[in-house]
Formats: structure tokens, sequence, C-alpha cells
């Protein structure tokens, strides 16, 4: 952490430098606690995804919140959080290199040392071999969830007897301890309609019912079901089939998910990320800000202005392009609420909290990006 971002630290909105990524406190707070409410009202684990925030601090505040861990992408990404006191933490991905794979092993031995552990996804004969080799020599435990696709046409194994084989595969090494279905459909969380998402998970739940009847007739129990997003995980919770709820995005949201149609069946999240930016450049016809691509990813979209007439309709590197009726002055502050808020968070070092709301608030806290560029 720089000296000179601390010391922002009680200083008024105004005195944060742009362009900035900025969490409202009071909207990722109520954030927080709706959706541990949800999950301890339906008797459902949460297990939230850090991928969106790589940030040790906030997923202390989801754990405090009732999350039982946190969900990670990367092995980095895990080792990073776990370097900041996080304990739990479930690698929902493949991997395969025999180099991370000793990572991974020694990783589930310091975890276990601290009184934590250690899960991963597997989908394919070769990964549970490696696994088993890296986790042969490790005095620890290791949670090996078998990864299903249910549509999102990704990672994991078709469900049916292949889902089956792997099962029994991992249950053959004493080194590796099966623990459940990975079984998560993220192309749904943005489907735009309530029925689509609803029809596509009905697809998910009878997917992995299928898979638990056919390990029952072997007489394997199928442990828990983990997966689900922030556009689905009302129709997970509901199936009956899942265990666990993997939502990240709905801490912050972001435009992307402000495009779905709302589903009364789950409770809505408000947008509690924004990059700062001011107008640093004015025409007749536009208005230029002072943050580009290096400051909001555009994967899914240019970022949307708050509360303003205008449109972005273009960036660089280093600058947006503002066009609408009413342009804003030379100098003056913008809000833009990012399309995607993952990759934006990966773009910077720190996040400014700010309790009180944009326009009047008092910068409270500083969050560091741990697992900022942890790709591998």
């Amino acid at each position: 952490m720089t000296p000179d971002l601390q010391a922002l630290v009680g200083q008024p909105v105004d005195a944060i430098d742009a362009p900035a990524l900025v969490i409202d406190l009071d909207a990722m707070e109520r954030n927080l606690y709706r959706m541990a409410e949800f999950a301890r009202s339906r008797g459902i684990r949460l297990r939230p995804h850090a991928k969106m925030h790589k940030c040790a601090a906030l997923a202390r505040l989801q754990i405090e919140a009732g999350a039982v861990g946190l969900c990670v992408q990367k092995t980095a990404e895990a080792e990073r959080l776990a370097g900041r006191g996080i304990t739990d933490l479930f690698i929902s991905n493949q991997v395969l290199a025999p180099a991370k794979l000793a990572r991974v092993a020694a990783l589930a031995q310091r975890l276990h040392a601290a009184g934590g552990r250690l899960a991963i996804a597997v989908d394919s004969g070769l990964g549970v071999e490696r696994l088993a080799q890296a986790m042969a020599a490790a005095a620890a435990p290791i949670d090996v969830f078998v990864e299903i696709d249910v549509g999102q046409h990704r990672c994991g194994v078709v469900p049916g007897p292949a889902a089956v084989a792997l099962v029994r595969e991992v249950r053959r090494h004493p080194a590796l301890h099966y623990a459940g279905l990975q079984a998560y459909h993220g192309s749904a969380q943005h489907q735009r309609g309530v029925q689509q998402r609803r029809e596509t998970i009905e697809g998910v739940a009878a997917d992995v019912t299928r898979v638990c009847a056919l390990l029952r007739a072997e007489g394997i129990e199928p442990g828990l079901v983990s997966g689900a997003g922030t556009g689905t995980y009302a129709l997970e919770a509901a199936s009956g089939v899942f265990g666990e709820l993997q939502a990240g995005s709905y801490l912050f949201m972001d435009a992307d998910y402000a495009r779905n149609e709302p589903d009364p069946a789950q409770p809505a999240f408000e947008q509690a990320l924004f990059v700062k930016t001011q107008v640093i450049s004015r025409s007749d016809d536009h208005a230029v800000c002072d943050a580009g691509h290096k400051s909001y990813a555009v994967d899914s979209g240019l970022p949307r202005v708050l509360g303003r007439e205008l449109e972005l309709t273009g960036a660089s590197d280093e600058a947006g392009v503002l066009r609408g009726a009413a342009l804003p002055a030379l100098g003056e502050t913008l809000w833009l609420v990012p399309g995607h808020c993952d990759p934006t968070v990966n773009l910077h070092d720190a996040m400014m909290g700010v309790r009180g709301g944009l326009t009047r608030g008092i910068v409270e806290r500083i969050f560091r990006v741990d697992a900022r560029g942890a790709l591998t």
C-alpha cells in the first residue's frame, strides 16, 4: 500500500485522484448481507468467487458474513489469498501442469497446517493421475470435485457414465478425497430473459440429477454439488440439487448484469463499483475523460455513465470519448459503471472504499487487489 493512498483515509471523495476504482461501501455491504441472508435462509452454503475482487480483505468480510470459504480460478490466486490469511479455498478450475500441481500440493499442506482446507476440480483421467502423483507425498488432504459440463461447453466431463468413471478414478487414489461435483453454467448468468435462465438451469439440474442417480446406483454418494453464479443463484438454490453457491459478482455488480431482466425470485443487488474519471478535454460535440482501456475492461461493452444523459462512445488506452445533449464541463467529475467487474478490478492495484455516497462521501478504507495479475 503506498503512503499516498493510505493518506486518503478520512478525506472527502473529491480527494481521490482520477482515474480510480471506487467502492460504494454502503451499497456493497447491503449486497454482502443480502446474499448472506439468502443463503442462510435457504440452508445452503455460500462460497463466493474471489476471482471477481481478488482481495483478501473483501474475502474476510464475506466469511465474517457467513461464507464457508472462497473460490478461485488460478493456483496463484489461491496462493496470494492464502498468504493473507484465507484458509478455505476451492480452485474451481483445471490444473494440469506438473509444476503447478506441485504448488497445489504445497498449498494444501500449508492450509492444512493452518487448520484450513484446499479443494480443486478435475475433468480428465490425466488430471486425476497427475494430481494424485503431486499429492502422494503431501501430508495433507485435498478435496476433489469432478467437474461436469452442464451447458457451458468449456471445462467438464459429459454428464453421464463418463462422469461416473471419473469419480471412480478419483476414489481409487488414497491421496485424493472425492468431495462432490462442480456444475457451473457461466453463460447462463448473462442470458437476458428470466424464462430463458430458468429453462437453462432446469437443464443443469437435470444433468446433475442424472449423474447423482448413476453414482448412487453404483453405491457412491454423490457428495456436495457446487456451482451457480450471480445471474441464476436462486434457481440453483431452489433446485434441491445444489448444496453450495459460487456467486461472486453480486458484491459489486456491473453494467452487463444490469442488462438482465430482473428475476423476482431472487434479491436484487446494487451497483457498488465505479471508475472515477475527470473531463480533460472538450469540444462542441464531445468531451474526453481520463479513463480508457487501462481503467476498465471492455469485453462486455464500454462503461455506462452514472446519472447523466451521456454515452461513452469510444475509448483509447488512457481516454474515453463522451457524447450527449448536455456535455460535461472541463474538470468535471464523472462516474463510470464498468461493463464487467472482474477484469476491471484486475487492472487496478487498489480500490477506494467510500462511505456516504459518491458525492459527499468520505474515504473509509483502501482495499488492496492482492491477486492482481495472478494468472498462473
